[in-house]
């Protein structure tokens, strides 16, 4: 039912906006085949939410996005699935904040990890970045240590994200820095200029919970 998922976007902005234990928050639309792309999932939805510090992290979405929204997934029978992250070094920023805090571009974190690329792709530069998608889509599921992706935005071919999991920083290095096709595109993004603004985030996955098409990626790998 996409229409739902739809109407969601408008209504959650509410509960999410007053609720006190969230800092930063997103909602989200996302591309078919776990990556960017052109034409949108009708029925495949994402919320990122930035808990306070303070808060408790558990596998309650009641908890973790409020009752109202885990009403609604439960009233229409949604696929639902989390996982809780803790970022642990980036850059950048979405809409002028750090929206994860003062991070270190670098730590000696060497295991499983997931990582958020995001984007305003400036309207004179869209061409470029929409032309070099699918290449760079097919080496990511390719790649080696690649485990699952989904391509997420707030608007549509302007405001554009990927995230991503990997079983261990290393492979998503080989991938990022020395795949052909994508290593092109990181070249070019900075030669030519094409966000407006952008941030690059990895996290450690701590835990996961639900399905995504059917199975949890992670279950056996955080167990």
């Amino acid at each position: 039912m996409g229409w739902c998922g739809l109407l969601s976007m408008a209504l959650f902005r509410l509960p999410l906006f007053f609720n006190e234990q969230i800092n930063f928050w997103k909602l989200l639309g996302c591309g078919k085949n776990g990556t960017f792309d052109i034409y949108p999932d009708w029925r495949q939805w994402a919320i990122l939410v930035v808990k306070r510090e303070s808060s408790n992290v558990n596998k309650d979405n009641k908890l973790l996005y409020g009752s109202f929204i885990n009403a609604w997934w439960n009233f229409f029978r949604c696929e639902v699935y989390t996982i809780i992250l803790e970022p642990i070094e980036g850059h950048g920023t979405w809409d002028g904040k750090e929206a994860f805090g003062k991070l270190p571009r670098q730590t000696d974190h060497e295991g499983m990890v997931a990582v958020l690329t995001r984007a305003t792709i400036r309207l004179n530069r869209l061409r470029h970045f929409w032309k070099h998608v699918d290449a760079v889509a097919t080496q990511m599921n390719n790649a080696d240590g690649f485990i699952t992706s989904v391509g997420i935005g707030e608007v549509p071919w302007i405001k554009q994200a990927t995230f991503s999991i990997w079983e261990s920083k290393e492979h998503m290095k080989m991938f990022a820095y020395k795949m052909k096709d994508h290593a092109e595109v990181v070249r070019k993004t900075r030669q030519e200029n094409w966000y407006s603004e952008d941030m690059f985030v990895r996290f450690k996955p701590i835990l996961s919970f639900g399905n995504l098409h059917g199975i949890d990626p992670l279950k056996l790998k955080l167990q």
